[in-house]
C-alpha cells in the first residue's frame, strides 16, 4: 500500500509539472503563487522520491524521456550555435567577475554543451544512466543556483538556455528549472531502480560515439555557419519589410517595496520623476506591431544613418567582423578576391564593423579595394553572420545568403 500510494503521488507530481511548464508561458514575472506551486511540486517529488515510487515502470520511463528530452533540445539548440553560447559565457564571467576566463570561453561552451547533450541521450537511451542522472542533478543545481540569482537581481538578461531558439524572461528560465528538478528527482532518489541490459563496456564505446558525433556536430557548426538558423538575420528573412501597423513599445516597471508590475505604453510613463525612478525598477520590454527583424544599424564616417539605404540596395554584399584584428592574411586574400569578382559581376561590396571611424579609415588605407565601410554595434554584428570575418548577401532587404570565412569560396560559386 506504501509504493501504491507512494505510485500516485509521483503521477501527480509529474501531471503538475507539465501543467507548471505549460503555465511558466503566462507567468514571466514573479509571482508568489506560482513559485509556492512548484516548491511544494518539489515537495511531493521529494516525499513520493523517498518512498520509492520510481520503482514504477511507469514513472521511471516517462521521467526518463522527460528530463532526457529538454537536455537534448537545450543542447541542439547551444551546438547548433556554439558560439552565442561563447558569447553568453562572456556575460556570466563579466557579472561574476570571472573575466580570467575569458580565453577558455570557446572550449568551455563546447565542453558544456556536450556533457548536457550526453546527460540527455544516456537518459533516452539507458545508457550509463545512474551517471547521466547524477551529472543532470549536478547540472541542475548549478543551474538553478544561477538562474535564481538572474532572476533576483537580473545580472545576466537572458540565460540563453536554449540559444537564440526559445527567449524566456530570468523568472521563467528558474521557474523551468524548477520544473525539471521535480522531475529529475523521481530518479535521483531511486538510482538503483536505474539499469542497463548492456554491458559496462558497450555502454561505454555508445557513450563515446555519442560524444565524437554531437562533438563534431558543434565544430561544423562552428567553423561554418548554424545548420539551422533561429536569428533574425537567417536565410530568407525580409529585413526591409514594411510593418503592419505602427510599431508600439510596452515597458513593465516593477514597485521594489511591495513587488506590484505596472505596464506602460512609451513614452508615456513618469520617467523624469525622480521620486518614481527611486521606487520602481525596470523588469521587461515587449513590442507589438512594426518590424522586429531591424535589430541593427549602420553609421558611415559623418555619423549618418545608413541603414536604409543598405536594406534597399538590391545585389548587396556585405563583410560584417566585430574584430577585424582576427582576420588573417589567408582570410583577407579570400575577401580581396571575391570583392573584385563581386564588382566585376555588378554587385556592390561594402563593410560593416565594430571599430571606430579612425580604426576604419586605416583599415581602408591598408585594403584599398574597400570602398564603403560602416560602423555598427558589435553585438548587432554578431547576430547578422556568427563568423568573424562573415559574408551576407542582401537583395532589396531580403537575406538571399550567408556565409562565414571557412566558406567564401561557396560565396564566388553564388555570384
Amino acid at each position: 500500500m506504501k509504493n501504491k500510494g507512494a505510485g500516485k503521488l509521483g503521477w501527480i507530481s509529474i501531471i503538475v509539472a507539465i501543467a507548471s511548464a505549460v503555465g511558466i508561458y503566462y507567468v514571466p514575472n514573479y509571482k508568489l503563487w506560482f513559485l509556492a506551486i512548484l516548491l511544494l511540486n518539489l515537495a511531493l517529488s521529494l516525499v513520493s522520491g523517498l518512498l520509492h515510487s520510481a520503482r514504477s515502470g511507469g514513472i521511471r520511463l516517462v521521467c526518463r524521456l522527460l528530463v532526457g528530452g529538454l537536455f537534448i533540445f537545450s543542447s541542439f539548440t547551444k551546438g547548433v550555435d556554439p558560439l552565442g553560447t561563447k558569447y553568453k559565457m562572456l556575460d556570466y564571467f563579466a557579472a561574476y567577475h570571472l573575466e580570467w576566463l575569458n580565453e577558455y570561453a570557446m572550449v568551455l561552451a563546447v565542453l558544456m554543451i556536450l556533457a548536457e547533450f550526453l546527460i540527455g541521450i544516456c537518459l533516452l537511451t539507458k545508457i550509463c544512466p545512474k551517471l547521466a542522472t547524477i551529472g543532470g542533478t549536478l547540472f541542475m543545481i548549478a543551474f538553478t543556483a544561477v538562474t535564481l540569482f538572474d532572476a533576483r537581481y537580473d545580472m545576466v538578461p537572458d540565460c540563453g538556455c536554449f540559444g537564440t531558439a526559445v527567449k524566456m524572461t530570468n523568472w521563467q528560465t528558474f521557474y523551468k528549472n524548477l520544473v525539471i528538478d521535480a522531475v529529475l528527482l523521481h530518479l535521483l532518489l531511486n538510482l538503483r531502480s536505474l539499469k542497463s541490459r548492456r554491458k559496462l563496456f558497450f555502454q561505454i564505446v555508445i557513450g563515446l560515439i555519442y560524444a565524437a558525433l554531437f562533438t563534431g556536430f558543434e565544430i561544423y557548426n562552428y567553423r561554418h555557419l548554424p545548420v539551422v538558423d533561429f536569428m533574425n538575420w537567417k536565410v530568407g528573412n525580409q529585413m526591409n519589410a514594411q510593418p503592419e501597423q505602427e510599431q508600439q513599445i510596452y515597458l513593465t516597471f516593477r514597485n521594489k517595496e511591495t513587488g506590484k508590475t505596472q505596464e506602460y505604453l512609451s513614452p508615456d510613463y513618469p520617467w523624469n520623476d525622480s521620486v518614481w525612478k527611486s521606487q520602481w525598477e525596470f523588469v521587461d520590454q515587449r513590442v507589438e506591431g512594426g518590424n522586429n527583424y531591424i535589430g541593427f544599424s549602420a553609421l558611415d564616417q559623418d555619423g549618418d544613418d545608413v541603414t536604409e539605404m543598405i536594406l534597399n540596395t538590391k545585389n548587396l554584399l556585405m563583410f560584417t567582423s566585430h574584430d577585424v584584428s582576427m582576420i588573417t592574411d589567408k582570410e583577407w586574400e579570400k575577401i580581396e578576391k571575391i570583392t573584385e569578382t563581386a564588382r566585376q559581376k555588378g554587385y556592390e561590396v561594402i563593410w560593416i564593423t565594430a571599430s571606430s571611424q579612425e580604426e576604419n579609415e586605416s583599415l581602408q588605407k591598408e585594403h584599398p579595394y574597400i570602398d564603403e565601410i560602416y560602423s555598427g554595434d558589435e553585438l548587432e554584428i554578431k547576430t547578422i553572420v556568427r563568423f568573424n570575418p562573415g559574408l551576407i548577401w542582401l537583395d532589396d532587404g531580403l537575406v538571399k545568403d550567408k556565409w562565414s570565412a571557412v566558406d567564401f569560396d561557396k560565396a564566388w560559386a553564388r555570384m
